[in-house]
């Protein structure tokens, strides 16, 4: 049976510990306090909103999309039309 939706992709979240400088400390921390001004009544942590940030950066970050598709080689299934 085909379905619209495929299978979704494995969600296993992965724990990481990280050390930040103060000063990246303190602007999350001021990142948290503009987010919940912005959206009232979230009670977002810091630890919550690092890992959406950390996929915003990646995801609209060129250079890097195109040296992993590089790395990476062709994907099934992808047909850009032109060889390196």
């Amino acid at each position: 049976m085909d379905l619209r939706l495929s299978k979704l992709p494995d969600r296993t979240p992965v724990k990481m510990s990280i050390t930040v400088s103060p000063e990246l400390n303190a602007a999350l921390r001021d990142y948290c306090e503009v987010y919940r001004r912005v959206y009232p009544g979230q009670k977002e942590s810091i630890a919550d909103l690092i890992p959406y940030m950390l996929d915003a950066f990646i995801q609209s970050d060129r250079g890097f999309a195109k040296a992993r598709r590089e790395m990476n080689g062709p994907q099934v299934g992808a047909s850009s039309g032109k060889k390196d």
